[in-house]
């Protein structure tokens, strides 16, 4: 069963978790919109160690992000939908534009990025190293997007 945790419990979490010799993988994203890139991202994030947090923009950060008419599908529903993957072990909603207060928190073994990124792009990769982490790129080519099911959204409305 997965769990939600709280801001202020990962850094609890993640000591019991190192404590038990697991390994920490953490992915993010906003999931609006859940698509197979998704599903295959997070997949393969999972298969990097031992227990996976999927951090998740809030309807706030990713309105700042992405402009007003996003995101399509509120932040409980988000979450909702990606705690119910079976790769999932545990969630966080977060608002900030990068993850780095929650990888100061939990130091992850591994920040787990899609394919859009190089190990070297990754805004956090710095930090993640600094605290003993490692970057690893995963999932399939970034040929799926929330952006892309939009725009084909409206090119049908506009058709039909």
């Amino acid at each position: 069963m997965v769990k939600r945790l709280k801001l202020d419990e990962l850094e609890s979490w993640a000591n019991a978790q190192r404590e038990s010799g697991a390994c920490i993988v953490l992915a993010n994203g906003a999931f609006d919109m859940l698509h197979v890139g998704h599903l295959r991202y997070l997949q393969a994030a999972r298969s990097e160690g031992d227990i996976m947090l999927v951090a998740i923009n809030s309807d706030s950060s990713v309105k700042k992000a992405k402009g007003p008419a996003r995101p399509i599908v509120p932040e409980n529903e988000r979450q909702e939908l990606v705690e119910g993957l079976a790769c999932v072990d545990f969630t966080v909603l977060f608002a900030d534009s990068t993850v780095e207060g929650i990888i100061r928190a939990i130091k992850p073994n591994i920040h787990a990025k899609g394919t859009d990124y190089t190990e070297e792009s990754v805004p956090e990769g710095e930090l993640v190293r600094a605290l003993g982490g490692r970057v690893s790129i995963v999932g399939d080519p970034k040929d799926h997007s929330t952006t892309g099911l939009v725009a084909k959204l409206k090119l049908s409305e506009e058709e039909g």
